[in-house]
């Protein structure tokens, strides 16, 4: 019994002793002890932020958005050398017009998309249909399509207009970087899976946000 009175009087002293110390405190600064608290949150935290705070952090910065080009070591991939070229899905690309029932559909069977992983054309020969080519200022490509004039080292990178080919692309000489060769064969399924990876959509806002 004697034991617990003295540990309820400790208590006690250890109570009185910090509202003496916060009294003291905002008599001479002015301000409140909980607003310095509010100050500096982490000071309270234990660790680093959860992953939510982190996301939201990152969804909040006034900052540009990652880069691809600068957070990869693309060495470790074979580079070579191309002439990429735009291309749409209208007439001026592809003869066809929106109320041709192949409008907008590749040899490979999938729709053209422009996204993180977005649909391209390729010397079959050189670069099968499904092969994932890295376009540094593009992005990611997916061998999709073919074309009659692109033969050889040459690419052209799907935009949804023909505005967007001059504003963001013309013509380029560029290294890309195979990051998969292909086996021949795409689907929609496959393509998607690639756009809504979890771990990349950080980096895909930059494409997306550059069609609006």
């Amino acid at each position: 019994m004697n034991g617990f009175r003295q540990f309820v009087r400790r208590s006690a002293m250890t109570l009185l002793f910090f509202a003496a110390l916060t009294a003291t405190f905002q008599s001479v600064s002015g301000v409140e002890a909980k607003t310095v608290l509010h100050s500096f949150p982490n000071v309270l935290s234990v660790g680093h932020p959860p992953v939510w705070e982190l996301k939201e952090r990152a969804k909040n910065s006034q900052h540009s958005p990652p880069r691809l080009e600068d957070h990869f070591d693309w060495s470790k991939y074979p580079s070579v050398e191309v002439i990429a070229t735009g291309y749409t899905a209208g007439a001026e690309s592809t003869g066809k017009t929106p109320d041709h029932p192949e409008y907008g559909i590749t040899y490979s069977g999938v729709r053209v998309k422009r996204d993180l992983y977005s649909t391209i054309a390729a010397d079959l020969s050189i670069f099968p249909i499904g092969t994932i080519l890295f376009i540094p200022g593009y992005g990611f490509g997916v061998v999709a399509d073919k074309g009659g004039a692109i033969k050889g080292n040459r690419i052209d990178l799907y935009y949804e207009t023909v505005e967007d080919v001059y504003k963001y692309w013309g013509k380029r000489k560029v290294h890309v970087y195979v990051v998969q060769k292909g086996n021949g064969t795409l689907s929609e399924e496959e393509l998607k899976r690639l756009n809504e990876d979890e771990t990349m959509q950080v980096f895909r806002q930059q494409y997306l946000q550059s069609k609006s």
